[in-house]
């Protein structure tokens, strides 16, 4: 792989595992609140779009780049990552699938992982934490889009709820203009 995807691999594999230490304090927003409220990120370079409930997520900081976002519950024990790059190196999506289960998911338990032509997604458990991550492959494979929620297994009957209305707000990129430009 060239350098600048590596890289952006490597980014990726940082951010996703980067909430393995965090820790805040107080629990998110009630069960009753979070749906009413909701904030929808678009990424105008790489066009994905994604919406999540404002009294369960907040981003914490200010991105580095415009390439992704991490979003974390109000008591950090929960992760919404978001993002995209370009695939420079033209790696398959079987490619970048099995990278991911390495890097990402090894020694996971894989509950849901369908693959498609263009997308597939990464579902299950690593100790006491579970993550459902979806990647799309746009523009015939020069981006990469991706999304993933990783949260604690003792909260999932809240966090699975969170996570299908998510999903349904999920429209992964195709350039600034909508034409993979």
């Amino acid at each position: 792989m060239r350098a600048q995807s590596q890289t952006a691999f490597s980014t990726v594999a940082v951010v996703l595992f980067a909430w393995a230490g965090l820790a805040y304090g107080a629990r998110p927003g009630g069960a009753a609140d979070w749906r009413q409220d909701w904030a929808t990120l678009h990424n105008d370079r790489h066009g994905f779009l994604i919406a999540y409930p404002i009294e369960v997520f907040e981003q914490k900081a200010d991105p580095s780049t415009d390439e992704g976002r991490i979003l974390y519950s109000r008591d950090g024990k929960a992760q919404l990552l978001v993002g995209a790059f370009e695939n420079d190196d033209q790696t398959t999506l079987p490619a970048y699938r099995d990278f991911l289960l390495k890097e990402n998911y090894a020694g996971a338990s894989l509950d849901y992982a369908p693959v498609h032509d263009r997308w597939f997604v990464l579902s299950g458990s690593i100790g006491d934490r579970e993550f459902y991550e979806r990647v799309s492959f746009t523009c015939g494979g020069k981006l990469i889009n991706s999304w993933a929620m990783i949260y604690p297994k003792a909260e999932n009957r809240f966090y699975d709820r969170v996570l299908e209305a998510v999903a349904r707000t999920y429209s992964p990129g195709a350039g600034h203009s909508g034409n993979c430009d």
